[in-house]
């Protein structure tokens, strides 16, 4: 009999600030002990940050902290796959082709895109996308190639990133009924 392959979990941080006490009760330590269950995969969300980090000196300083808290907190490379997001050209090549098979409606309704209007509105501005970039409008697309491309089975994730994890479904479903195994 052979053996099955084992799930993947797949986990990333956004290297948006310095990693605290928060970020390793609430995100790193559960994520580390799905090792144990899954093959896990951990990676540095860096093109995710370019939404709201615009200092290349900052973003390389908060990917390496993050690096170092993720290993100081026990990630061993050697028992786990440990990225950089923008390391793999194919998540940038994916997320163009799969912008292209998601309805901008799907994407009006996402909670980040739409809390950023209602922050507009509640402050008086007339334009409800002023500070708005496409960044943060295909941010779920982003995230459905991050869990995508590597075909990951389990997404830990907080209340607020469910809905992208949902997202992640629709986008490979659309993509799916154009093209079938086609491109498998």
């Amino acid at each position: 009999m052979g053996s099955t392959a084992r799930k993947v979990s797949l986990t990333g941080i956004k290297p948006t600030g310095e990693p605290h006490l928060g970020n390793y009760i609430g995100a790193i330590l559960p994520a580390l002990d799905l090792a144990d269950s899954y093959e896990s995969m951990y990676f540095i969300a860096d093109y995710h940050a370019l939404t709201t980090i615009r200092d290349p000196a900052l973003l390389r300083h908060y990917t390496r902290s993050v690096a170092a808290t993720w290993l100081a907190a026990g990630l061993d490379p050697d028992r786990t796959t440990f990225y950089r997001q923008s390391d793999i050209p194919e998540i940038f090549e994916l997320s163009w082709v799969l912008s292209c098979m998601s309805a901008k409606g799907l994407m009006n309704r996402a909670h980040a895109y739409k809390a950023a209007r209602d922050r507009n509105r509640e402050a008086g501005r007339e334009d409800l996308d002023a500070g708005v970039n496409m960044g943060l409008f295909n941010y779920p697309v982003l995230m459905a190639v991050d869990i995508l491309i590597v075909e990951a089975d389990v997404v830990p994730v907080g209340r607020d990133q469910l809905q992208h994890v949902e997202y992640a479904a629709d986008i490979a479903g659309s993509f799916n009924s154009i093209y079938g195994d086609q491109y498998s």
